[in-house]
C-alpha cells in the first residue's frame, strides 16, 4: 500500500453534526483533501497548538509531549490506517533509543500530538480512494466554511465590547489574561483583533 502524506489545511464547524467539526487533511502533492469529523475539544486541542497559544496549565497533549521528551521518547509520524465502516483508525510511531513501537490512536488525538511533534501526518492510498474528496467537492459540501478558533462556539463571532477602543497593549494584555483563565474562545477573538490591528499598520 502506497502512504500519503498529508497537511493540515483547515478545521470546520460540521455541517452535519452539531458541536462537531470537520479536520481537512490535504495530500502535499496532490489535491485530494481528507475531511474527518472530530469533536469540539479535539478541534481545539489542535487548533491551539496550530495558533501557538500557551494554555496557563499543560493540556492532555501538551503533558504527553513534555512525559515523552523527559523520557527521551520520539514521536516520528502518525498513520491513519484504516477506515473501517465510517471510522478511522491511526497510529503512532514512537522511537525510543532505536526500539520503534506503534500506538493505536483516536485520529483527532494523533493529530493533536503531530503537530506537537511537528512530524508528518501520513494515510493509505486506499483510505483517500475511499473517503477523499477533491478540493471543489470539499468547498460545496461544507457550507458556512471558515478557519476554527479555539473553543468556537455561536457567540464568539466578534471581538469583545469596546475592544475597538483599546490599544494594541492593553489588547495584549487582555490576551495574557484569557489565556491564564483558559478562556480560549475569548483569547482567539482577541489575537484576530490584534493581528487585524497590526496588518493594518
Amino acid at each position: 500500500m502506497e502512504k500519503i502524506e498529508l497537511e493540515i489545511s483547515d478545521i470546520t464547524p460540521s455541517g452535519s453534526t452539531s458541536g462537531a467539526y470537520a479536520l481537512v487533511l490535504s495530500e502535499s502533492e496532490g489535491v485530494r483533501k481528507l475531511p474527518i469529523v472530530i469533536g469540539g475539544h479535539e478541534a481545539q486541542a489542535i487548533a491551539i497548538e496550530l495558533e501557538k497559544m500557551t494554555p496557563s496549565r499543560p493540556l492532555t497533549h501538551d503533558l504527553f509531549k513534555s512525559f515523552a521528551h523527559s523520557f527521551s521518547i520520539a514521536v516520528e509520524e502518525v498513520i491513519i490506517y484504516n477506515l473501517i465502516e465510517g471510522i478511522f483508525f491511526a497510529k503512532i510511531i514512537a522511537n525510543l533509543d532505536g526500539k520503534k513501537a506503534e500506538i493505536d490512536s483516536r485520529t483527532s488525538d494523533a493529530v493533536a500530538l503531530a503537530v506537537r511533534f511537528n512530524c508528518p501526518i501520513y494515510c493509505y492510498d486506499f483510505i483517500l480512494d475511499s473517503a477523499g474528496v477533491n478540493a471543489e467537492e470539499a468547498e460545496e459540501g461544507m457550507s458556512e466554511e471558515h478557519t476554527y478558533d479555539p473553543a468556537d462556539e455561536p457567540a464568539a463571532t466578534e471581538a469583545p465590547a469596546k475592544s475597538s477602543e483599546m490599544s494594541i497593549s492593553e489588547l495584549e494584555k487582555e490576551l495574557d489574561n484569557a489565556i491564564s483563565q483558559e478562556d480560549y474562545e475569548r483569547a482567539s477573538i482577541l489575537r484576530d483583533e490584534i493581528d487585524r490591528r497590526k496588518a493594518e499598520g
